[in-house]
């Protein structure tokens, strides 16, 4: 029983990690890119590190979001087709 729940919980984990890493490299990528663009134009406003980020992200979600979807469906039709090993009580 514990088997079962602990391999659910590292599937979730896994997909999340499958859902989550293009975004926030993207994120990570573009803050990057605009921290050094405002550290050598000396431009510091709050806006221009925020909305880059936030459009980037909305891109992202756009595009990849099927792919996503698809993801998180294969990860559902798993975790309800097993989840009678995880409540089962003997």
């Amino acid at each position: 029983m514990f088997d079962h729940a602990i391999a659910l919980s590292q599937s979730a984990m896994v997909t999340s990690g499958l859902i989550l890493a293009p975004i926030l490299i993207a994120a990570l990528v573009v803050g990057l890119l605009v921290g050094i663009f405002q550290a050598t134009t000396q431009i510091q406003e709050m806006t221009l590190s925020f909305m880059p980020k936030l459009i980037v992200v909305g891109i992202m979600l756009y595009l990849a979001g099927p792919w996503f979807l698809r993801i998180l469906v294969a990860f559902t039709q798993n975790d309800l087709s097993t989840f009678w090993h995880v409540a089962y009580l003997p």
